[in-house]
């Protein structure tokens, strides 16, 4: 018998049918020569410090290095406490069994790091000894998996990714545990949590944050021009700017005084706007984000689910790019296309003879190609479902359409001496633009039609004015934003010779970015402000102490992941790679340990049920400091945070002031006072 171990029981339901194992056990699946098993994600995982016999926080044990590292099985939080996942318990056991029972196995966990890491925690923590065989599959569709089977590979061939996977486990595990107990003692209470990547991360939004709230915003003054000419009306903007709207208006006078304006430069370019490539998963989750304000963590879940239910290739790819042997495929699928309602237009718009084949790159697919839909007719979709599915397929369409072929004309005109400008653009061949038909250009000033116009021609100014504008402060990061930052941070670092080789590798993978963000927002350190990310108090308050600090650089956590693209290239080893973590950790714990956080001093204040004693304030809750008391009070309210005078003020008034902003279960916005009753309760007081 042969064992066939999924990572989710989903994918290996469909796997057992294909194989003919369709007799139901608890647990896999039986029949044909095949038992079929799954685990539940991460049913294995590095063990904590208390597994270790360390328990509680303590400066002088610090770094924690452990040799050997520990697996243990999955736990889940309860309460204040974390228990072992008896439902992994459980299925581990089944595992172990079919495991002890067959004659060799095949590994059929997603085929990335991850999957290979969750592999391999399990075969070693039931110390298997079993031959294995690797499934290595980009779709869910019975042709990929199919085609897997017949081609499935010796499994020490992944040696190599499950490495690569190692060292990232422990190096998480390594940073994370030591940098936040480190910065937890230095500041004396409270618990605060570091991370590898997820620390660089917060980095750059509080430092995004801090350069909008202290930009000087400085009013100037362009003045602009109207012109008509050939029946077509168009304007023109100074290419001077002045700080005051005196010097300004005088310019103005004299420009009207003139009349006319001279054109002494007409330029005209020829571009060809190549198609975009196809979506890697950090391309999608942008795109959907922008369009469509999904979290990155919602798009890799609906992703994921398409996935699953075989209408997409392997959502979790770092690539942008097919290989040869997939190329004959791509006319098929958008034919598959004309089946959806909301794709007939856009394929109507392809010449299947004329697509265009720049997305074909073998060396730049990485484990999995380009995202790509299946050969599978998409239904019974739900509206978000359908809606990431459109964007997927809809970007293949604009991929293998022709470019773009257009003028770009550039005018330079002069009155007084003082240029003026204005830009044009003539749309030759649409080609992939109009698949979704957005001709549109990101710019701050909007393209517009001109007329024929050459050096010399002068033009009559119809109206002239004074346009006030503002300087403008970087913007917030968005989710889009911030994940184009985290890919591309490498192109930040200062030595050239680096930045070269880091330019294209950001900080975290296409796969761990989603999950990054929402810790960020779990551990309370940033908020979503409309579309923006916003830190919040103790986020800054963590940055202001690290942001000097090797943990919050960028550029040292993009070195970690080229490091680890080598392990898993077969260039490097793991044992230099952790040895190296381990050196990097003891710099971070003793520059944390060195710190001091300033704390707000919490006034003293009675428990309003018992009378007696005090209150203790902490991040998220303010409760009796005699727990059989059992008075306690959330500080986050609809969204709202309650800040150390509203707690005062509703303990000796029994009422806070007017809190604004907050929000109902339905989403809608609510000013209203916290009132107190006599038993300690709270509720809400309107205004009217």
């Amino acid at each position: 018998m042969k064992l066939v171990i999924a990572e989710k029981p989903s994918v290996g339901r469909e796997i057992a049918a294909l194989l003919g194992a369709h007799e139901k056990k608890e647990g896999y699946f039986y029949g044909n020569g095949y038992s079929v098993t799954w685990a539940f994600g991460h049913l294995i995982s590095l063990a904590m410090t208390e597994e270790y016999g360390m328990s509680g926080f303590t400066r002088e044990r610090l770094p924690i290095l452990p040799d050997p590292f520990i697996l243990t099985v999955k736990k889940i939080r309860k309460s204040q406490l974390y228990v072992v996942d008896q439902g992994a318990v459980k299925q581990l056991k089944i595992i172990d069994r079919l495991m002890k029972q067959c004659e060799s196995i095949i590994v059929a966990t997603d085929a990335g790091r991850e999957g290979e890491l969750i592999f391999r925690y399990i075969y070693d923590y039931l110390n298997g000894n079993k031959p294995f065989e690797r499934l290595w599959i980009s779709s869910l569709t019975e042709k990929a998996i199919r085609k897997g089977f017949e081609n499935v590979r010796p499994g020490r061939d992944f040696d190599s990714l499950y490495q690569a996977g190692l060292g990232r486990s422990r190096a998480d595990w390594l940073v994370g545990i030591n940098a936040s107990q480190a910065l937890s003692i230095a500041a004396g209470s409270g618990i605060y949590s570091l991370g590898r990547v997820q620390t660089p991360t917060l980095a750059l939004i509080c430092k995004r944050y801090l350069e909008n709230r202290n930009f000087a915003i400085q009013p100037y003054w362009q003045i602009q021009i109207e012109h008509r000419k050939e029946y077509i009306d168009f304007t023109c903007v100074s290419q001077q700017q002045w700080k005051d709207k005196k010097s300004a208006d005088d310019v103005l006078k004299s420009i009207q005084r003139k009349g006319i304006a001279t054109v002494i430069s007409a330029e005209t370019k020829s571009i060809s706007e190549q198609s975009p490539l196809l979506f890697d998963l950090t391309g999608l989750q942008k795109e959907c984000n922008k369009k469509f304000n999904f979290s990155a963590e919602e798009t890799l879940n609906i992703a994921q689910s398409l996935y699953e239910k075989r209408f997409i290739t392997y959502p979790r790819t770092g690539s942008c790019y097919i290989p040869e042997d997939v190329w004959p495929e791509i006319p098929h699928l958008i034919r598959f296309m004309r089946e959806k309602e909301s794709l007939v237009q856009a394929v109507a718009k392809i010449v299947l003879g004329q697509l265009a084949k720049h997305v074909v790159n073998p060396l730049k697919v990485t484990d999995h190609h380009g995202l790509l839909i299946t050969d599978k007719i998409p239904s019974a979709l739900s509206v978000k479902e359908s809606t990431v599915y459109d964007v997927i397929a809809l970007r293949l369409l604009e991929a293998v359409s022709p470019p773009c072929q257009k003028e770009i004309i550039h005018i330079l005109t002069e009155v007084n001496h003082y240029e003026f400008s204005c830009n044009g653009v003539i749309i030759r061949e649409a080609g992939w633009r109009n698949i979704q038909g957005g001709f549109g250009e990101e710019n701050e000033d909007p393209i517009q039609e001109l007329p024929s116009l050459i050096t010399g021609d002068e033009l009559k100014i119809k109206v002239a004015g004074v346009l006030e504008k503002k300087t403008r402060p970087p913007v917030l990061f968005t989710e889009a934003g911030l994940l184009s930052a985290m890919e591309n941070c490498g192109k930040g670092i200062q030595i050239e010779e680096e930045r070269k080789v880091l330019q294209a590798l950001g900080i975290g993978t296409p796969a761990t970015r989603a999950a990054i963000i929402e810790t960020l927002f779990k551990r309370d350190y940033m908020i979503r402000k409309n579309k923006s990310l916003v830190p919040t108090e103790k986020g800054l308050k963590v940055y202001d102490l690290i942001k000097d600090k090797k943990i919050a650089d960028a550029s040292m956590t993009a070195q970690w992941e080229l490091a680890l693209q080598h392990i898993e290239n077969g260039e490097s080893d793991v044992a230099t790679f952790q040895k190296g973590i381990e050196e990097y950790v003891s710099v971070i714990t003793r520059e944390l340990l060195a710190c001091s956080i300033a704390h707000e001093q919490n006034p003293e204040l009675l428990c309003p049920r018992c009378k007696k004693h005090s209150l203790l304030l902490r991040e998220k809750v303010v409760r009796c400091a005699n727990e059989s008391c059992g008075w306690w009070q959330f500080r986050m309210i609809c969204g709202k945070q309650l800040k150390v005078k509203d707690i005062k003020d509703l303990i000796d008034h029994k009422k806070t002031s007017l809190i604004k902003g907050m929000k109902s279960k339905m989403g809608k916005k609510f000013d209203a006072f916290i009132v107190m009753n006599d038993q300690g309760e709270t509720s809400f007081m309107f205004e009217k």
